[in-house]
């Protein structure tokens, strides 16, 4: 499981749609609204590091409202949770 954390400026009177709009993406686990120089923080989760092309450029960014992203991978998680398990619950392998 690849993470990444995307830091979303917005239109600001787009915020929620923009927002709701991110929330829809299907690999999008969480979006939160954040103050300072970034609107919005969207959590994207994919099998794979080149699926992050597809998802953050090819489809987050194309979100109306969304101005820019600034992408960081996450390398290790510190948790007391079994993140890897949560998110592998009901995926089938063949998307």
């Amino acid at each position: 499981m690849v993470t990444a954390i995307v830091l979303v400026k917005t239109d600001v009177a787009r915020i929620p749609e923009t927002a709701e709009a991110i929330s829809q993406i299907p690999e999008v686990t969480e979006v939160y609204s954040v103050t300072g120089e970034f609107d919005l923080v969207a959590m994207v989760r994919v099998r794979a590091h080149d699926e992050l092309a597809d998802i953050i450029p090819g489809t987050l960014n194309r979100v109306p409202g969304v101005m820019h992203t600034a992408t960081h991978v996450a390398f290790r998680t510190y948790s007391r949770h079994d993140l890897e398990a949560a998110f592998a619950l009901g995926y089938s392998g063949s998307a």
